[in-house]
């Protein structure tokens, strides 16, 4: 699977990639709203959403997942 295939808008959220395992997620107006990371584990990559919290500058970690769609599926529903 290619992670490249997911930087395009879906949703209204973008995705831009930060490092080789770190992506940047936005609303289409540009605000960063999160970042999703990749964790290689032995038993496969897993996803780590963590949104944003503005007013803080802090990161609310919203969880791991098997899928990068799923962690996506975080920042389209909250």
């Amino acid at each position: 699977m290619s992670i490249t295939a997911y930087l395009p808008a879906r949703f209204g959220i973008a995705m831009s990639q930060v490092n080789a395992s770190m992506w940047r997620v936005s609303r289409a107006s540009g605000d960063v709203i999160g970042h999703i990371e990749r964790l290689p584990g032995s038993d496969g990559d897993r996803f780590r959403a963590r949104r944003l919290l503005p007013r803080s500058h802090r990161y609310l970690s919203l969880g791991e997942f098997w899928s990068i769609d799923d962690a996506i599926d975080c920042f389209r529903q909250g």
